[in-house]
């Protein structure tokens, strides 16, 4: 996954256009919550819990960070090449099962995502201002990886055996983001950057998980540093 990523990087650098007009880099860190609207999440939720209480999709939040490349292609229209990545661990264990001995039967969930994408930004003020609105349409390859480890209750035994094992899948799905954010200058080059993303990105996976279809659609919200050159 991570030549993939490399590859597809250099590749979408490549298209910048020449005559471009270098605008700078963006470093941002924050969080991602997926909507998990797939038979993946709602077979998780019917089946674990946390810390004795039901999962929810909540748990899933998890820290998130990233860096941009932006370039001035017109007027108040920058072209940004980015790259972001979070993931997040849940301890779980089974709702309704235990051990012969009345232990919890536990496992972990983990999940990690890694959109690189380009969005076109639009912001709608002069260079030298303090407060810059902005807004932004983009489209992303979603790289994921889902595994589940620890112990687990082979149901299609009629005595219902525990066992040990891992399951994993990964894979990568095109998908589409919405932006919308602000930036406060500290001085003529290095501005504070906050920004709600809102990623579309569904996709059947395969390996250990073949015939489940994972919902990474969800809402990122970061902050981070822009510097201008």
């Amino acid at each position: 996954m991570r030549r993939t990523i490399t590859v597809v990087a250099l590749s979408a650098l490549a298209v910048l256009p020449n005559r471009a007009s270098a605008d700078g880099f963006d470093v941002r860190l924050g969080a991602f919550q997926p909507r998990g609207h797939s038979n993946l999440f709602e077979d998780d939720i019917s089946l674990y819990s946390k810390n004795g209480r039901d999962l929810t999709m909540g748990d899933w939040l998890g820290a998130s960070g990233g860096i941009a490349y932006n370039a001035r292609v017109a007027r108040n229209v920058e072209l940004s090449f980015h790259l972001d990545g979070s993931g997040r661990t849940i301890h779980t264990a089974y709702r309704d099962y235990v051990t012969e001995s009345g232990g919890e039967i536990q496992q972990s969930l983990k999940l990690n995502v890694v959109p690189l994408g380009v969005s076109l930004r639009v912001v709608p003020t002069g260079r030298h201002v303090r407060f810059a609105p902005f807004v932004a349409v983009g489209a992303d390859l979603v790289f994921y990886n889902y595994e589940e480890f620890g112990d687990f209750i082979d149901f299609d035994s009629p005595d219902r055996p525990v066992f040990t094992d891992s399951f994993k899948s990964e894979g990568v799905t095109p998908g589409f983001h919405v932006a919308a954010g602000l930036r406060f200058a500290l001085t003529d080059d290095v501005r504070l950057v906050g920004e709600y993303r809102y990623q579309f990105a569904e996709d059947d996976m395969g390996d250990d998980f073949r015939g489940n279809r994972i919902d990474l659609t969800g809402s990122s919200v970061t902050l981070g540093v822009n510097v201008r050159f």
